[in-house]
């Protein structure tokens, strides 16, 4: 069993940042790729980023590459998400997820879900 508790959500102004954190328990946490995927109002959960359990492979939507990095410190449990040049368009609830350890952007690859945090970008 994997619990996720996500962090760093808020409110900022078009071209801020946002870093999110998401702290894992549990045991093999290297063991997981982990995931971040979002929700707005009225769409569907859509994938934002992925790292493979050994944080050598990361993937992105193209919505948010060079903008957008994801990092992990196995050591501590926790995976990062900085968030650059944030647009209004990136308004969502943001979820960290554990799953597949090679990282995926498919939601099925992960069975792990935090509950989420709210990031609202302001025009």
């Amino acid at each position: 069993q994997v619990q996720l508790v996500e962090s760093g959500g808020g409110l900022v102004q078009a071209g801020g940042s946002l870093r999110l954190s998401c702290a894992a328990s549990g045991r093999a946490f290297r063991s997981y790729g982990m995931g971040w995927f979002r929700q707005a109002p009225g769409k569907k959960r859509e994938f934002v980023t992925a790292i493979s359990g050994s944080g050598l492979s990361t993937y992105y939507a193209d919505s948010v590459k060079g903008r957008f990095t994801i990092s992990r410190d196995n050591a501590k449990n926790m995976v990062y998400l900085q968030m650059n040049s944030l647009k209004p368009e990136d308004t969502a609830v943001y979820y960290c997820a554990a799953g597949s350890s090679s990282g995926s952007s498919y939601q099925d690859a992960y069975s792990y879900w935090g509950q989420g945090t709210q990031v609202t970008v302001s025009s």
